[in-house]
């Protein structure tokens, strides 16, 4: 059985037992540990024949996950150069994530 969810701007396909990394989701008031919910599934499959598809979304479906760890990616460094001009910037970039564990899709 698998779900694909939208959360971030970004789909994902899950299925229960799957370590996830996801967009940090919006608000400081997030602890490791804590059940998310997240209600916008696009996709069900229960693994035999049926599959159910959204129009957008499935009424009434969820998927349930356990926020394991809050992080952040490696630095992407960012570097504007003009030759001839003297012009040179550069820093760098670390996007927040959340990895979550899927533990169950309704």
């Amino acid at each position: 059985m698998f779900a694909v969810f939208a959360t971030g701007g970004k789909q994902y396909r899950v299925s229960t037992g799957d370590l996830v990394k996801i967009e940090k989701l919006a608000g400081d008031e997030h602890k490791e540990g804590e059940k998310l919910v997240f209600d916008h599934v696009l996709l069900v499959d229960n693994g035999e024949s049926e599959t159910t598809i959204g129009t957008p979304f499935i009424k009434g479906a969820k998927v349930e996950a356990t926020l394991n760890k809050i992080g952040r990616y490696k630095t992407v460094d960012v570097i504007k150069y003009k030759q001839k001009s003297r012009y040179f910037k550069k820093y760098g970039h670390r996007q927040p994530y959340f990895e979550i564990k899927i533990s169950s899709i309704i």
